[in-house]
C-alpha cells in the first residue's frame, strides 16, 4: 500500500491520477491534465518526464493551438508493457496476457488435476502464468502486475482463497505464492467480481454509476458495483445471489440450504429438470441424442435442442428465465441499479429465456426500479474473468487510490 502521508507516496498517488486522465481522454495535453488533476503545471510536467522515461507515457501528436504553440498531446504506451489475468475457475485455469489496453496478447488454458491438493493447485496457477509469459515476451521486464480472478469466497486484502467450493480446498495462499514464485505485484478477487471490474472498465457498464454484473454458469454470482465502486461487503461475500431463497421448498443446496437460486437456473439444474420431463414420458430428441442416458444432458444440448423446437428445452429454458427473474428482482428492489449485466452459459440462450425472464421482473419487481433498469447480455466473450482478473492489475496501475471499496474512476 502507498504512504500515503508521504512525500514519495504523493507523488506515487499523483503518477497514478495523470495516469489514469492519461487513460482516458488521450490524445491529450499536459495543461488538460493540470485541470482535470487539479494539480500544478510544473508538478503535472515534472511527472509526465518521470511517466515518460519509465516509458509508460509517450508523446503522440500536437493538439489544436489557441493561439501560442501547438500543444503536445500524450498517450498511455500501452504496447510497451503487459499485465497477466489468471481465471482460476471450478474445472479450469485460464491465464492471459494483455497490453495496457486491454488488448488480449495470448492465452493458456489448463484443466486440474482430480482431487488436488492446495499446492497441487497452487503449482497449475503457477505453470499457467508461466507459459503464457513465455509465450508473450521471452523476458520478464515488461510484466507489470498478476491479477487472479477466484472462483469462491475470497479474501482479496490477504489474497487468500478462502473456500474453493468446486475444489473442497480453503485458505489457500494465492498472494504470497504468485508473488514469491514471479516478483511481481498480485492481487486477487472473487472471479464475478473482477468480472464485474472488466465490464466497468471494458464493457458494458463503462460509464454506468451503478451497475450489477450476474453470472450463471455451475454456480451463480453477482458483482456490485455502486456509485462507482466495487462493493464486497463487511466479509467479502457480497454478490453470492446464489444462495438466496427462491423456492424454501426446492432442491437442497450445496451450501445445506434448500431452494437457493444455484439450485433453480445453475448448469446442475437445467439438467435436472430435463431429466425430470422425459422420465414423466414427455418426448424429446435429446433422448435419442444421448441414446437414453439422461446423465449426459447438458446445457449445450438443451440450446441446441431448443433452437431446433425441442418443447422440453424450450420449457426447462423458459423456467429457468422465470426463476432468474425472481432472483433479478430481488436484487432490482433492494439496490436500484440502472443495469443488470448477464453473462455465462445461460446468456447463451437469451432467445428462450429472456422473454420469460423480463415478464417475471415486469410483475415482480416494483414499477419505479423496474422501469430504471436495463438487462443487457456481456459482450466480452469468453476471456471475461481472465479479463477482469487483470483489470486487477490496471486497476492499481492507473487509479490513486488503488482496488477496495474505492472509487475506481476519475
Amino acid at each position: 500500500m502507498i504512504p500515503v502521508g508521504s512525500f514519495q507516496g504523493m507523488k506515487s498517488l499523483n503518477k497514478s491520477a495523470i495516469l489514469n486522465v492519461v487513460r482516458q481522454y488521450a490524445p491529450i495535453s499536459r495543461s488538460k491534465i493540470a485541470k482535470l488533476t487539479k494539480l500544478t503545471p510544473p508538478t503535472v510536467t515534472n511527472l509526465v518526464g518521470e511517466l515518460i522515461e519509465a516509458h509508460l507515457v509517450v508523446e503522440s501528436t500536437l493538439g489544436e493551438s489557441t493561439g501560442g504553440r501547438k500543444p503536445i498531446l500524450l498517450r498511455i504506451n500501452s504496447s510497451a508493457f503487459y499485465v497477466i489475468g489468471v481465471y482460476a475457475g471450478a474445472k479450469r485455469v485460464k491465464a492471459v496476457t494483455a497490453h495496457l489496453d486491454g488488448r488480449v496478447v495470448k492465452q493458456v488454458e489448463m484443466q486440474y488435476a482430480d482431487n488436488q491438493t492446495s499446492e497441487q493447485f497452487l503449482l497449475t496457477l503457477e505453470t499457467a502464468v508461466q507459459e503464457v509469459m513465455q509465450s508473450t515476451h521471452p523476458s520478464r521486464e515488461p510484466f507489470l502486475g498478476i491479477g487472479v480472478g477466484m472462483h469462491g469466497l475470497v479474501d482479496p486484502e490477504q489474497g487468500l482463497s478462502l473456500f474453493a467450493p468446486h475444489l473442497n480446498l480453503r485458505h489457500i495462499p494465492i498472494k504470497s505464492a504468485l508473488e514469491k514464485r514471479f516478483k511481481l505485484p498480485v492481487e486477487v478477487e472473487n472471479d464475478v467480481r473482477a468480472q464485474a471490474l472488466a465490464e466497468s472498465w471494458f464493457g458494458k457498464g463503462t460509464g454506468v454509476l451503478n451497475f450489477i454484473c450476474v453470472h450463471v454458469g455451475t454456480g451463480v454470482g453477482a458483482g456490485i458495483i455502486i456509485d462507482n465502486k466495487l462493493y464486497r461487503g463487511t466479509s467479502f461475500t457480497a454478490g453470492e445471489i446464489g444462495h438466496t431463497t427462491i423456492d424454501s421448498n426446492g432442491p437442497k443446496c450445496s451450501c445445506g440450504n434448500y431452494g437457493c437460486l444455484e439450485t433453480m437456473v445453475g448448469g446442475s439444474a437445467l439438467t435436472r429438470r430435463a431429466q425430470k420431463a422425459i422420465r414423466s414420458g414427455k418426448d424429446s430428441m435429446i433422448e435419442d441424442w444421448v441414446a437414453g442416458d439422461l446423465d449426459k444432458i447438458d446445457g449445450k444440448m438443451l440450446y441446441r435442442a431448443a433452437q431446433l423446437g425441442d418443447q422440453v428445452a424450450i420449457e426447462v429454458l423458459a423456467d429457468t428465465g422465470r426463476y432468474l427473474g425472481i432472483g433479478l428482482t430481488n436484487l432490482i428492489n433492494t439496490l436500484n441499479p440502472a443495469l443488470i449485466i448477464l453473462s455465462g452459459g445461460i446468456s447463451r440462450a437469451e432467445n428462450f429465456i429472456l422473454k420469460p425472464l423480463l415478464k417475471t421482473l415486469e410483475k415482480r419487481a416494483l414499477t419505479k426500479p423496474a422501469d430504471a433498469v436495463t438487462i443487457a447480455i456481456s459482450e466480452l466473450g469468453e476471456n471475461s474473468f481472465a479479463i477482469g482478473a487483470f483489470t486487477l492489475s490496471l486497476i492499481k496501475l492507473f487509479t490513486p487510490a488503488g482496488l477496495g471499496n474505492v472509487d475506481f474512476l476519475i
